[in-house]
């Protein structure tokens, strides 16, 4: 097997190339836990819905995370510390098993997204000051090609291209489902035309071509 695959840049240039992703000097770490419950029934993934009255990205439906802090020796650490503040799962019941692409959002984040396996049974206990709701929406809903869209509006006088998985009455959109359909890419590429491994996601997930970065 080749070794890993190089590191990508994702973002919203993705589907406006006029866009680019911001010089380097301008990012701030930020890292968010993509985090697969494994239910017996199957695989779902945890979001959250961001309470109405926050400054930035109110109302929104998004992974628990947040920005690196001096204090986080790793951007797995950012991810597992803000998701106990944000929700309440504890890292012990987490297992970190790769990263995503690196995704660069507008608001001038370098958002690395790290993929954990969550063990049932758990309690959450959101933070009601951030989090309005707490939801799971199974992976395979994520992974049918027939659910992803892509929309547009007009941004400062010009279209803006997005993705959007619309789930029930909620809408998930902008930088969350951007990194959704790295995750598909990645969870197709790796079963494409093979047998599925038998430990599910998780080996899928943990191929050397599968994911990037440090676990």
């Amino acid at each position: 097997m080749e070794g890993p695959r190089p590191a990508k840049v994702r973002g919203d240039h993705d589907l406006n190339p006029g866009y680019g992703p911001l010089p380097d000097s301008k990012l701030r770490e930020a890292a968010v836990l993509v985090p697969l419950v494994d239910r017996a029934d199957g695989v779902t993934l945890i979001f959250t819905q961001r309470t109405a009255h926050l400054t930035a990205h109110a109302g929104q439906i998004s992974f628990p995370g947040g920005r690196m802090e001096p204090f986080d020796a790793t951007l797995e650490e950012t991810a597992l510390r803000e998701t106990e503040e944000e929700i309440g799962l504890g890292r012990d019941r987490i297992e970190i098993i790769g990263r995503l692409d690196t995704y660069v959002t507008r608001t001038g984040f370098r958002v690395t997204p790290v993929v954990g396996l969550v063990q049932p049974p758990f309690q959450l206990t959101p933070d009601p000051t951030e989090v309005a709701e707490v939801f799971e929406v199974p992976l395979d809903f994520i992974l049918d090609p027939s659910n992803p869209q892509r929309h547009s509006r007009e941004f400062q006088g010009a279209q803006r291209h997005f993705y959007v998985f619309p789930y029930q009455q909620r809408f998930i959109w902008g930088a969350t489902a951007g990194m959704l359909v790295n995750l598909c890419d990645v969870l197709r590429d790796d079963t494409l035309g093979e047998e599925p491994p038998a430990d599910g996601v998780s080996g899928a997930l943990a191929g050397d071509d599968a994911v990037t970065g440090e676990t």
